[in-house]
């Protein structure tokens, strides 16, 4: 039943957008960048929303920080102030995460269309007014070869994601400058390099296609999140 509901949903009309893309533009690279600039407009709302909870939660965080340190031995009575913040400012401490969970299930779809697209399977599952294709050309810009790992594209994958880190995380006020190693400094310096590293770890070993997407995601992200964050 979920299985059914997923591909009528969600996967059928994204695998379809491509095909129907490919009739225009034989060039699937160019395909992926036009299809990942469509999901982020579509999902732009959601990304608006996660963006601002996550200034806002990172603007107050130095007020997080000194509860913890003051009421370190009560935690009842820090969870009632750090709610106390939270009411305060108007936050809403699941607003920062909600929308990119309501992301994932078209994240995890592209992933499997585009598994699918780059292996021109699964395309019996075109809507009458689609032509099929047959086969259609892994290669772009007349030398990459989208069905294969590409080092250089994991590699700009993981520069791609820092970069975006690095723009989310902008100036952050720590709780006590004098202390470099607070666990709020510690928290970002991890997320900052850890995820770049696992992002070439992961697309190492990706079909380029799947990492294509990534990077286009990543930069796209990074222009969103400064237009969001300037507005």
């Amino acid at each position: 039943m979920f299985r059914s509901l997923f591909t009528a949903i969600l996967y059928q009309p994204i695998i379809n957008l491509f095909v129907g893309l490919y009739a225009l533009i034989p060039d699937l690279g160019i395909i992926i960048l036009l299809v990942t600039i469509l999901i982020k407009l579509i999902l732009h709302p959601l990304t608006v929303k996660s963006i601002r909870a996550q200034k806002l939660v990172s603007q107050i965080q130095p007020k997080i920080d000194a509860l913890k340190k003051e009421f370190k031995d009560d935690q009842q009575k820090l969870a009632a102030e750090t709610m106390r913040v939270y009411k305060e400012h108007k936050i809403n401490p699941l607003s920062s995460c909600l929308p990119v969970l309501l992301q994932l299930p078209i994240l995890i779809t592209l992933y499997f269309v585009l598994q699918a697209v780059l292996k021109s399977d699964q395309l019996h599952l075109l809507y009458p007014f689609i032509k099929n294709p047959g086969t259609m050309s892994t290669m772009t810009l007349g030398f990459l070869d989208l069905s294969k790992a590409n080092i250089v594209l994991a590699l700009l994958a993981g520069a791609s994601q820092f970069w975006q880190t690095k723009n989310m995380m902008g100036k952050k006020p720590v709780t006590d400058p004098t202390d470099p190693n607070s666990m709020t400094s510690m928290m970002n310096k991890q997320m900052l390099y850890f995820m770049p590293v696992l992002t070439v770890f992961i697309t190492w070993s990706l079909p380029a296609g799947l990492t294509l997407y990534w990077v286009f995601s990543n930069v796209l992200a990074v222009f969103q999140q400064m237009y969001v964050l300037r507005s």
